[in-house]
């Protein structure tokens, strides 16, 4: 866990997502706290994981996501 991301503040967020129990209230809380394009940067972030993790090349994720390779190069090393 980086050290720099943790304090009081992130930690009542985290608590706060882990309060969410439907698919509702997630779009419902996400969108209280972020942008679409924030929330849409996650997603697309999470979809590149699991590719990676499928074993999909960079150019295949690109394609899929549209993702840049500095965004699959950094989802890249948080999974290494």
């Amino acid at each position: 866990m980086n050290k720099k991301l943790q304090d009081e503040a992130t930690d009542k967020l985290f608590e706060a997502i882990l309060l969410l129990r439907t698919k509702d209230e997630c779009y419902n809380f996400f969108e209280d706290i972020g942008t679409i394009a924030e929330i849409k940067a996650f997603a697309q972030r999470l979809e590149v994981a699991k590719m990676l993790n499928d074993g999909k090349t960079y150019r295949e994720i690109h394609q899929k996501t549209g993702a840049s390779e500095a965004t699959i190069s950094r989802v890249n090393r948080c999974l290494n």
